[in-house]
């Protein structure tokens, strides 16, 4: 990461507080959403303090798994016969936890999901980090908040993210 600054940091779970994610109207039976945005809200704030962000920043959401319970929710839905709720289609785009965060912190430059080989808990991905200084060089954002977020298996730990609001060094 020669060619980045790291301006702020963010990650979940925290140690320092015990209470469950915020829930986030319109995204339902998964826990992927609310995790990628509480880490975005947390990185945003320690840079920015309250929304609206100024300049022109990039989105980059890095998960190998994704949001593997939508996924499981819609799956078990087809597979039974019952009607799919129309909200696990939109939330199984993981563009659209990103939209949220945009529109939330009015935020103006490119939104990009991608899905590296492995992540590893607390750490966000060579790839993520390279298409973020891609994404600089090309002046298409002064800043570009790379969150990478993994769910857990049911039953083998906790969900993690990390968030790191990065700029050209």
């Amino acid at each position: 990461m020669t060619g980045l600054r790291i301006l702020a940091q963010a990650g979940w779970p925290d140690p320092d507080v015990r209470e469950p994610l915020p829930p986030i109207p319109g995204f339902t039976a998964s826990s992927f959403n609310p995790l990628v945005a509480e880490t975005a809200e947390r990185c945003l704030r320690a840079h920015h303090g309250a929304a609206p962000a100024p300049g022109r920043t990039a989105l980059l959401l890095a998960s190998a798994g994704g949001d593997r319970a939508t996924a499981r929710a819609i799956e078990e839905a087809a597979a039974s016969d019952r009607r799919v709720p129309p909200l696990l289609f939109f939330q199984s785009n993981p563009n659209a936890v990103l939209g949220h965060i945009a529109a939330r912190w009015g935020l103006t430059g490119p939104v990009v999901a991608i899905s590296p080989a492995a992540t590893r808990p607390g750490r966000v991905p060579q790839d993520a980090l390279d298409l973020a200084e891609l994404i600089l060089a090309d002046g298409d954002a002064d800043q570009v908040l790379v969150i990478a977020a993994e769910q857990a298996d049911a039953g083998q730990g906790a969900d993690h993210a990390v968030a790191l609001l990065v700029t050209t060094a």
